[in-house]
């Protein structure tokens, strides 16, 4: 039979929790379309009960991410990016499609986004020098300070960089030892769904990241409010809807990473993610610990021990 007369075989999207890929609870869809208004997919238009599910395994899988070792963490991470740079000619479609670039910039675009990843994996053992030391104290003791994750993220992706912004978010959230729950982008969420499936065939934990797709602001607003969400990265929301979320995000003392002033409106098309990302995404979510010790007593040779 020659192949004109096939059937195309069209991919199913769905959303990424706990490491499955359930439907939208409500089974509810919605459309995307390219640049151009041709249709691309349907894909799960997720309610609040997803994004509640969503935040219990991000928290299920919290005390086993953050107790990894950084090294440990840096290894997963890699894999993804193997992982990515298997699959890149499927997230070169997908990125031309849903940027309307075209495919010698869309390639540009997922090259970078796998050299983010690498990145990031290199940073996981070594952010810990910059945000960390030994203090200098008046007294017999040590006193250091050590970085801890803060939690379950809620991370509102960039609404038009559909792969190199969203893996800009994603990637140092989880690198410093949090777990996230993402929101991808309403308009151009294949690349997000479709990195879900990296995600679940690398070694990165199910629940670690979990993926939703639908409204921003339909999302968003319970997991401002959900009081076992630690951080919420508003990069995705437009300037009224990041107000109306740290509001809400306030009731439970959330730390709050607020966009970008070319991020501003929600729309990100000027902020240049193509450009060295920095350390300030690595910061945002995480805590520190301070711990003082005696510096010992002294043993019957005059030495500490």
């Amino acid at each position: 039979m020659s192949d004109n007369n096939r059937l195309g075989v069209f991919k199913t999207y769905k959303l990424y929790v706990g490491g499955k890929f359930p439907r939208s609870e409500s089974g509810r869809v919605y459309e995307v379309t390219d640049s151009k208004g041709q249709w691309l997919a349907n894909v799960p238009q997720s309610s609040r009960k997803d994004a509640r599910d969503a935040v219990v395994a991000a928290r299920k899988a919290f005390g086993g991410w953050s107790g990894a070792t950084a090294y440990n963490r840096g290894q997963v991470l890699y894999r993804v990016a193997e992982m990515l740079e298997g699959r890149k000619e499927q997230f070169v479609r997908e990125v031309a499609a849903s940027e309307g670039l075209s495919k010698s910039k869309a390639a540009a675009v997922v090259d970078a986004a796998i050299d983010r990843w690498v990145w990031y994996a290199g940073w996981t053992d070594k952010i810990g020098q910059i945000s960390g030391g030994a203090n200098p104290v008046a007294g017999p003791f040590f006193n250091l300070s050590t970085p801890e994750p803060t939690g379950v993220v809620a991370v509102l992706a960039p609404q038009k960089s559909s792969l190199l912004g969203l893996v800009s978010v994603i990637a140092p959230a989880i690198a410093t030892g949090n777990t996230a729950v993402v929101i991808a982008s309403a308009d151009a969420p294949l690349p997000a769904l479709s990195l879900g499936e990296v995600l679940a065939t690398s070694d990165v934990p199910g629940g670690v990241v979990n993926i939703l797709s639908g409204a921003t602001a339909e999302l968003a607003a319970p997991l401002a409010a959900h009081q076992d969400v630690n951080a919420i990265d508003l990069t995705g929301a437009g300037a009224e809807l990041a107000k109306e979320l740290e509001i809400a995000a306030a009731d439970n003392l959330k730390r709050v990473l607020r966009p970008l002033s070319a991020e501003a409106d929600g729309s990100d098309a000027s902020t240049d993610w193509l450009a060295a990302p920095g350390t300030h995404r690595l910061t945002a979510f995480l805590e520190t610990k301070t711990v003082w010790h005696p510096t010992g007593a002294l043993g019957a040779s005059g030495s500490s021990y």
